[in-house]
């Protein structure tokens, strides 16, 4: 068997991504996207990852024992992600679940090609999703790619509870069909149990902010401290169903139009006003570690779609179920 690397002008390098590239090749006439990482990758991370942590603590004005559950978190995605091997098994778990989803495509993996720095999987033809965009498609297309994106991301939260936290354009391409292709599983976020069924109810009782459903989910998930002193209370408590209420909109709705530039403005105003906010900093509630690739997804899929301008069904988040392809 022989892997042949070339294109049109016979440079094999397609694609350069933060780890590796990505270089296409074929075999008895079948085209293949071959992903190298480059030596020293993980050592370099790690030191990166060193000098982070004295860096936010100074920020925030935290102790090193409350930014430690939040750098292990980071630290051991990151490590992942320089695992090619797990990125094949995280790949192998999704595909298998979500490939009958409606409008999405996926490579197939080949793992006698594949090794902890190298992977190979089946080429899909297609514009990345940003070049994709500037050829200007059609409202129609714009929101079936965008309801596949997040039907596939409803999906993977409320019935795998198993992610892909790492909504970036480039992890994506548009077939000449029209259909999503997703062809990286590098970063993947595991949702435990304990922290779904609390960020249910905090959608549950999103309309209901006064209610003690939604003030014990906001404990249970490490946002509200019942034995802070009275005014860090007072401050969560007028501070975080504002927050809530704006990004959690499109999950509360029936539908949602992601080309509202202005709500996306109204995000980062808010936004910026919190993190300027002296009282924010050094409090005892900062949040379950789970939310950082949470919030990443979320906030990463948010911006994929006002990019697309779609305008789209969101009424499956509450454990609905996507359509599906017809049998």
């Amino acid at each position: 068997m022989c892997l042949m690397l070339c294109n049109s002008d016979g440079d094999s390098t397609i694609r350069l991504t933060d780890i590796g590239q990505v270089h296409k090749g074929s075999i008895d006439g079948i085209d293949y996207a071959i992903k190298l990482q480059y030596p020293g990758v993980a050592d370099s991370l790690k030191s990166d990852i060193s000098m982070v942590a004295p860096l936010a603590i100074k920020m925030f004005g935290l102790k090193k024992s409350e930014i430690a559950p939040y750098m292990e978190e980071v630290e051991s995605k990151l490590m992942e992600e320089t695992n090619y091997e797990q990125e094949m098994r995280n790949a192998h778990h999704i595909i298998s679940q979500c490939d009958n989803l409606k409008n999405i495509v996926f490579p197939e993996f080949m793992p006698k090609l594949s090794g902890k720095r190298v992977i190979t999987m089946t080429w899909i033809d297609g514009d990345g999703l940003a070049d994709w965009i500037k050829t200007d498609p059609s409202q129609k297309q714009r929101n079936k790619i965008g309801q596949a994106l997040w039907d596939f991301y409803q999906y993977q939260i409320h019935e795998l509870r198993f992610m892909h936290a790492d909504p970036h354009p480039g992890n994506f391409i548009i077939t000449p069909q029209g259909d999503l292709g997703v062809i990286d599983f590098g970063c993947i976020k595991e949702i435990p149990m304990d922290f779904h069924k609390s960020y249910i109810k905090l959608l549950q009782y999103g309309n209901e902010m006064d209610s003690e459903e939604f003030r014990s989910a906001l404990i249970e998930l490490g946002l509200y401290n019942p034995s802070a002193p009275l005014k860090e209370r007072q401050l969560i408590l007028s501070t975080f169903p504002e927050m809530f209420e704006l990004v959690g909109r499109p999950l509360l709705q029936e539908s949602f139009d992601f080309s509202n530039d202005k709500y996306f403005k109204e995000i980062y105003e808010k936004g910026e006003a919190l993190s300027r906010n002296s009282d924010m900093r050094g409090l005892s509630a900062q949040g379950s570690k789970h939310f950082i690739y949470f919030n990443r997804t979320y906030f990463g899929l948010y911006q994929l779609l006002n990019q697309l301008k779609a305008n789209i069904n969101t009424s499956n988040v509450m454990m609905k179920r996507p359509l599906k392809k017809s049998a």
